[in-house]
C-alpha cells in the first residue's frame, strides 16, 4: 500500500507531451498522427482537406 502512494503521489511528473513538425507544412503535430493543418501523414494524403 505504502508503495502504491508513492507511486499514485509521482504519476503527474511525467514527461510532456512531445511535439514535432510536419514535414510538408511545418506545424506543431503529435507524433504518429496525420496533421490537422495539411491532412498529411509520412508524406502521403490521408485526410482529406475541404475546399475553401
Amino acid at each position: 500500500m505504502r508503495r502504491d502512494r508513492r507511486r499514485a503521489a509521482n504519476n503527474n511528473l511525467r514527461s510532456a507531451v512531445q511535439v514535432t513538425k510536419c514535414p510538408n507544412c511545418k506545424e506543431p503535430v503529435m507524433p504518429h498522427r496525420a496533421c490537422t493543418s495539411c491532412g498529411q501523414y509520412k508524406g502521403r494524403e490521408v485526410v482529406a482537406q475541404a475546399e475553401a
